[in-house]
């Protein structure tokens, strides 16, 4: 009687094991493994009165003790998860309430439908792009085609009716499927600026991919006029025919007899006070563009270098005055070519600014 006991608890689980070590009163149950619960309940078998354990507990007692949990309903709900450009995966569920209620109106078909809502609220989707596609009525999970990449799309799970009609399940929410190309956006570098440690002219950018660091100046020198007055933006000096320097006078603001603060205005009731105050800004230009890899690309009278892809990117200055860059671009057998030619105006109407170290003690 006790090796068929025996016998049959062995069958039983862990968790029925500890059920009857319970009720055999097995010290620490709760902590031993299944072999170990079978030694103590064997070991507690030999010192109990015959059929104790049998009128104990029994296999069909413990079975109908242990009733499995119930499981949790399922939600009807699809997700739509882009794997890659050109492929989505969808997967879903299906309470047994929603496909008995489409059973009940005659569901023949469960399908899902791929709406393209780039740009779009409030559940709309652009004409004539809903995809409907069939999938097997005992699957959980599909692999789509996407139909253009770079757009945002919503699959929508539900039943084809017998008459031709649609049931609705469940939509997912809207996901963007990437683009198959790289983004053509350029990420502008930006000249670093302090307001602790502002240098007297802010620095030009040097091109990237050329290593030479003076194209950016000669670019702009032959695209500018032959004589111009540089006398205001943030340039502090005058050039003539043969480019020559000529130093430009202080700005009259912060010094001299009619400074503000200085002139009869400022004497009275109001005691004067000093401070120095200034102010540095700045342009500059982007020529950017691109053409056949093996091409000669020239910029006026400069060649400039190509990336490995045929692009080319110049930060010039873009000072007051007029620029005009033309641009050619000869194949490599010389027998074709392209040009362009931009032009550029700059003015700076008001200028009154200064460096830190220009900038004088003011009364006001």
């Amino acid at each position: 009687m006790v090796s068929k006991s025996l016998s049959s608890l062995a069958r039983l689980t862990l968790r029925q094991l500890r059920r009857v070590a319970s009720d055999l009163g097995v010290a620490l149950y709760s902590r031993k493994s299944k072999e170990e619960l079978l030694d103590a309940i064997s070991h507690r078998q030999e010192f109990s009165a015959p059929g104790t354990v049998e009128a104990a507990i029994t296999l069909a007692e413990l079975e109908e003790a242990l009733v499995d949990a119930p499981l949790p309903l399922a939600d009807t709900r699809v997700v739509f998860l882009p794997r890659d450009p050109q492929w989505a995966y969808v997967f879903w569920e299906i309470s047994a309430a929603s496909r008995q209620a489409a059973e009940a109106v005659g569901a023949r078909q469960l399908c899902l439908r791929v709406s393209d809502v780039t740009g779009l609220q409030d559940g709309a989707s652009h004409p004539h792009t809903l995809q409907e596609v069939v999938v097997d009525a005992h699957a959980s999970e599909w692999y789509l085609p996407v139909p253009l990449s770079d757009r945002d799309y919503r699959v929508e799970l539900g039943f084809r009716l017998a008459d031709g009609g649609w049931y609705s399940l469940a939509f997912s929410a809207v996901a963007r499927v990437p683009a198959l190309h790289p983004s053509e956006q350029i990420l502008d570098q930006f000249v670093p600026f302090s307001l602790e440690a502002a240098p007297i002219s802010l620095p030009l950018p040097t091109p990237a991919e050329t290593g030479d660091v003076s194209l950016h100046e000669r670019l702009y020198q032959t695209a500018t006029i032959r004589w111009r007055r540089l006398g205001t933006g943030s340039e502090a000096y005058q050039e003539g025919e043969e480019g020559g320097a000529l130093s430009r006078a202080l700005n009259d603001s912060g010094i001299g007899r009619w400074a503000s603060g200085r002139s009869e205005s400022g004497i009275g009731g109001v005691a004067p006070r000093q401070r120095a105050f200034w102010l540095v800004a700045d342009a500059e230009l982007i020529v950017y563009g691109a053409t056949d890899p093996s091409a000669t690309l020239t910029i006026g009278d400069e060649v400039v270098p190509l990336s490995a892809d045929g692009t080319f990117r110049i930060q010039v200055p873009f000072r007051d005055g007029h620029q005009l860059y033309p641009i050619k671009a000869v194949a490599a057998d010389g027998e074709q070519n392209r040009h362009i030619t931009l032009q550029f105006n700059r003015s700076t109407p008001e200028d009154n600014t200064n460096t830190p170290e220009q900038a004088q003690a003011e009364w006001f």
